[in-house]
């Protein structure tokens, strides 16, 4: 759906008998130049998801606990959220604005059956001299591949359990600015800078808030932004006709990182700085047959991540341990994680893909400074077929292979079953006019 808003003359509307006395009018009156036109493209995407855990698994990998959003909060165990049957999915209100050629403007708002969220509302220049592009408002990170892309523009049902568990539920989505450059070559680069607020999770408004507890003062405190940096690179050669590929790397610095626990009597504060690495490729063939016949890609990212923390653990409820305030434990240390995830579609014929995804998190899972504690790795392999029937329009089923390490002991071996099998089946629909997708 498109519209184009634009300030026009009193005489488009006038009827024909009065179309002579506006002439006149205008004539004896200065003009007002007409303001730019600001062309705005609205589009209604639609997700519904039915979700069925075959055989229950481990609920989290080893290592990251019920809490596994390290710069946004995360407490779900693995199960996407969803209920067993019907849900509503991931669904977004979308609007692209163009002011000429000055600015793009891009508002999404998310919901489901229960909320709405401003997911991403942000300015972006087109004008600047030289290859460069200024981005401001909140949006989601460049980094990697799939961090920037909404769920209707991903292979798989779910996201990838490294983007999920290293920088959250919505990945790593925050409010600063960013700013790119294309320099002019032959093969296309694009390297970024990101200063993004970045969140602490230490100043939310839990009983007795950040004061002293008995006296005793909370680790925790509240640190002005910008407090999180990242940058990347993107890099793609010119390859023969049909073929396409695009290679990356991307980093970030948080200097405060932060992360509380209310459990029945303390709290439990971390308090620290995190900085993550990573690499991604992606290639794509065209075979040129109708529908997506014959076409691949394939798509792969590794990212690891290390914390540097003090923990503090605090009684706000007198217990046998102690009064309130009394410090149940306080300790330094550093944990270190990674993962990696290696996936390919290929259109089996038109209309109709398939594809296989193979994924490890925690190939890196240490915690604690020092001798620590190693856990094992975590694993998930899936499998989907997906049906086109109109361009906006797909079906996907895919089938979920998890072999989560258990989080108590750290490992797979001799504590019950550790794998499970779930199957989703998702329809989503794209109404209205939408970007394009991107490489």
């Amino acid at each position: 759906m498109k519209f184009s808003f634009s300030y026009l003359s009193a005489a488009l509307f006038a009827g024909a008998a009065g179309a002579v006395s506006t002439l006149a009018v205008a004539q004896t009156e200065p003009q007002v130049p007409a303001r730019s036109a600001v062309d705005v493209d609205l589009s209604l995407i639609l997700d519904g998801v039915y979700y069925n855990r075959i055989s229950r698994g481990n609920e989290n990998p080893a290592g990251f606990g019920g809490s596994h959003g390290h710069f946004h909060d995360h407490d779900h165990g693995h199960s996407h959220g969803f209920d067993e049957g019907f849900n509503m999915g991931h669904s977004e209100i979308a609007m692209n604005a163009r002011l000429g050629d000055v600015l793009d403007g891009t508002l999404i708002i998310g919901f489901n059956e229960d909320d709405f969220e401003l997911e991403e509302a942000f300015l972006t220049t087109r004008a600047l001299p030289a290859g460069l592009q200024l981005k401001g408002g909140k949006f989601l990170s460049d980094i990697g591949y799939i961090n920037s892309r909404h769920p209707h523009d991903w292979d798989f049902v779910d996201r990838p359990l490294v983007n999920e568990y290293l920088f959250g539920d919505h990945g790593l989505r925050e409010k600063g600015v960013q700013i790119s450059w294309v320099p002019a070559t032959e093969q296309y680069t694009r390297l970024g800078l990101e200063i993004l607020q970045g969140e602490t999770s230490g100043v939310a408004n839990y009983e007795g808030g950040q004061s002293a507890l008995g006296g005793t003062r909370r680790i925790l405190s509240d640190s002005s932004g910008p407090r999180l940096v990242t940058g990347f690179l993107k890099f793609a050669p010119n390859l023969a006709a049909s073929h396409a590929a695009q290679f990356g790397a991307s980093g970030g610095y948080a200097r405060t990182y932060q992360e509380t626990d209310s459990h029945s009597t303390r709290y439990e504060d971390w308090d620290g700085s995190a900085w993550f690495a990573g690499l991604d490729a992606v290639y794509k063939f065209d075979a040129g047959r109708s529908y997506g016949a014959g076409d691949w890609r394939l798509a792969a990212e590794y990212f690891y991540r290390e914390l540097d923390l003090d923990r503090r653990d605090v009684n706000f409820v007198a217990d046998g341990n102690g009064p309130v305030g009394f410090v149940r434990n306080e300790q330094s240390f550093r944990n270190r994680h990674d993962g990696a995830y290696v996936q390919a579609v290929y259109g089996f014929a038109p209309r109709w893909e398939a594809g296989l995804r193979a994924e490890a998190l925690g190939l890196t899972n240490r915690i604690g400074r020092g001798n620590g504690t190693d856990y094992d790795a975590s694993y998930r392999y899936g499998a989907q077929v997906t049906f086109r029937p109109v361009e906006p329009v797909f079906v996907r089923a895919q089938v979920n292979r998890t072999d989560f390490a258990e989080e108590s002991h750290g490992d797979h071996d001799g504590h019950g079953s550790h794998r499970g099998l779930e199957f989703l089946l998702q329809v989503n629909v794209a109404l209205g006019a939408h970007a394009a997708h991107r490489f």
